[in-house]
């Protein structure tokens, strides 16, 4: 397989996986790293088809997260550079790959900020992130007890890779959430929405 096409992606990513959370959770990091590509000249789709299947195997094989994705992704026939870029995302928990490329830093720094932001968006009283702004996240970034599941460690070291303040960072990566937002359920939904808060990428949070 020379390069991957985004529907080849998602077969193989339903093939491992059926648990709606981490179906969400692929949809949220691929819209990120779709966004952030544009923001630093990537290729949109190689970078979201990417973050798509990054954790292919976390629901069959927890235990062997990233080996057993380098097994399927390799057996798939797809491109070295792309399986090391799913790899490295786990660096320092259960990989030693470092992510050396813009692509791979930015895997790797938006992975765990996803899932907080989600958190915080749930626990809003609109449950969306389409009119959520970066000092939501930063309070409850600052409680530990918050999401604590997520490793604000990695996000800071990511945001270091990528010469970024957190509060930029937070604020880019929520804009790549409300692109998918209807898809990953974090979307508005009241009826009596503004027109401004039901578009596609809705305010700008900054």
């Amino acid at each position: 397989m020379s390069q991957p096409t985004r529907s080849q992606a998602l077969d193989l990513f339903q093939r491992y996986n059926t648990s709606e959370s981490l179906t969400k959770h692929a949809l949220s990091v691929e819209g990120v790293m779709r966004h952030f590509a544009e923001k630093f000249g990537g290729d949109v789709d190689e970078w979201g088809i990417i973050g798509l299947v990054h954790d292919i195997d976390y629901e069959m094989y927890p235990d062997e997260h990233c080996t057993k994705a380098k097994e399927i992704l390799t057996e798939a026939g797809w491109p070295a550079p792309w399986i090391r870029a799913v790899v490295s995302h786990g660096w320092g928990i259960v990989s030693d790959v470092k992510p050396e490329t813009k692509l791979e830093q930015t895997l790797y720094a938006i992975d765990e900020l996803t899932g907080l932001i989600t958190s915080t968006a749930l626990v809003r009283p609109s449950k969306s992130v389409m009119d959520m702004k970066p000092k939501s996240v930063k309070k409850k970034w600052k409680d530990k007890s918050f999401a604590a599941g997520v490793d604000r460690s990695i996000i800071e070291k990511g945001a270091e890779m990528l010469g970024m303040e957190i509060s930029e960072l937070i604020s880019e990566t929520i804009l790549g959430m409300r692109k998918v937002a209807d898809e990953i359920g974090l979307g508005m939904s009241e009826p009596n929405q503004s027109p401004n808060q039901g578009a596609p990428a809705g305010p700008d949070p900054r």
